[in-house]
């Protein structure tokens, strides 16, 4: 008998394979079909390892199979995958259940002619864990003449594409980009915000702890918790809605909104509403903050976060910023958190690296651009227009705050005045928040503020 966990991770990797979902929705609906816990946290492993490491698990197939991945059978591949990845990360399960649930897989796939090459392929692998053929880290000082082998280190064994690799490298250096990509591969923290409508951070981890719940304070938002050991997710006796489950680097963008956003707020683009809700916390009775987003299933989740922070004069439109946006009063504070690439998040979501390529890139910037100058029209004289992304990508960050600082009326904010409590460290040279896995410790975001020159308009909502 297969072991659930493994078939589990099997259709997870098919599904990504074909197309038809990303890993988080994947590892969603697969982990509903499984009943134990045990068999839930393996599955999402697996299929979260294999997407991190997926260039050096194909690389290993290429080496042992002696044939090419596009001349296998894709069923093939992802069976191959899932089970490399566990007898090279994850030793403490036996390797003759791998390689035996690996050949039974293959039967169940429908691929029973491939069942002893499988076999052989594994067990080829299992024997050369201890000295595997993958490209060494190159020794000694960075050079240009040794840039092949670096690049191939950085984007087979750290498990890059190569056009991501080969800017991190030129951008970086080599011991900067290969922090980042150790990061990148490494588990993620579970990481909560304390919701101040609810509970500040020392109430919540007390009440955290009482339930074997242990956390420490986030290195630089002030409300972020890190999760050190316990579940906080499965405990009833935390009081709902205490703490929202948000990256810490995500935080810190909320900070650039001000001590004091004002009477108004509009938030363009503001699911899963962890931002959102944590301005409602500061605006008091007198506020009103405006949440929008462009899609139905993002609308859903956006009032659901709501509702469970209990966030108070928050209204949600739905709107899409990349079209002029309808209101006719303006607001003290916009914030544009606009779809991005996504690849500072590589590290809680490793199959983005395998979905996006570098053409990508101008088409998304634009698209932000148009964004921010559709958002910029809804700010009022003396108020704030914040601009961020998850992005890791200069064209996505500074080159469109570079394009859209020429727009009449606004000037820039250095992000060290937007809020008191913003740390200076992470905020770059020019004034922008920007935060990195080799110099933070976190994902890769970015954020500018700009104003309105001005007097505050006492017609904003």
């Amino acid at each position: 008998m297969i072991a659930p966990a493994r078939i589990a991770a099997y259709d997870v990797l098919r599904a990504i394979s074909r197309g038809r979902a990303d890993l988080p929705s994947a590892v969603v609906h697969a982990r509903a079909a499984l009943e134990d816990d045990r068999d839930r946290a393996l599955a999402a492993e697996i299929a979260t390892g294999v997407q991190r490491w997926r260039a050096a698990l194909d690389h290993l197939i290429v080496r042992f199979a002696k044939r090419r991945i596009d001349r296998l059978d894709p069923e093939v591949v992802d069976i191959l995958r899932l089970s490399i990845y566990q007898l090279v990360h994850l030793t403490r399960v036996p390797a003759a259940a791998v390689v035996d649930d690996a050949v039974n897989l293959a039967g169940k796939a429908g691929k029973k002619s491939a069942r002893g090459f499988v076999n052989a392929v594994l067990r080829a692998v299992s024997r050369s864990r201890s000295a595997l053929p993958l490209p060494p880290r190159p020794d000694g000082v960075s050079r240009p003449d040794r840039r092949h082998e670096e690049l191939e280190y950085l984007s087979v064994t750290l498990s890059h594409p190569p056009w991501l690799a080969a800017r991190w490298l030129d951008r970086l250096g080599f011991d900067a980009a290969e922090k980042w990509m150790l990061f990148n591969n490494a588990a993620a923290p579970l990481t909560l915000r304390a919701n101040r409508i609810k509970a500040d951070p020392e109430a919540l981890a007390a009440d955290l702890e009482r339930v074997d719940v242990v956390v420490r304070p986030g290195a630089y938002a002030p409300d972020a918790l890190i999760v050190e050991s316990g579940h906080p997710l499965k405990h009833p006796g935390v009081e709902a809605g205490t703490f929202v489950v948000q990256d810490e680097a995500s935080q810190l963008v909320t900070l650039l909104a001000g001590a004091n956003p004002g009477r108004s707020v509009l938030d363009a683009c503001a699911s899963p509403g962890g931002k959102a809700t944590a301005i409602a916390g500061t605006l008091g009775d007198s506020g009103r903050l405006i949440a929008c987003d462009v899609r139905a299933r993002r609308i859903a989740l956006l009032r659901r976060t709501i509702a469970a922070t209990g966030a108070r004069h928050v209204f949600v439109v739905q709107a899409d910023v990349e079209q002029p946006l309808p209101f006719s009063a303006t607001f003290d504070c916009v914030i544009v958190d606009a779809p991005c690439s996504g690849l500072g998040t590589l590290r809680r979501d490793p199959d983005i690296r395998w979905r996006r390529v570098e053409a990508d890139l101008p088409a998304l910037a634009a698209s932000q651009l148009a964004m921010l100058r559709n958002a910029g029209e809804c700010v009022a004289p003396g108020g704030r227009l914040v601009y961020a992304t998850c992005s890791s990508e200069p064209e996505e960050n500074e080159m469109v705050v570079a394009e859209f600082a020429s727009t009449p009326g606004f000037q820039p904010l250095d992000a060290r005045k937007a809020h008191p409590m913003l740390p200076s460290a992470v905020v770059d040279e020019r004034g922008h928040l920007r935060t990195a896995p080799d110099r933070h410790g976190l994902e890769a975001f970015f954020g500018a503020v700009f104003t309105r020159r001005g007097e505050p308009d006492r017609r904003s909502l």
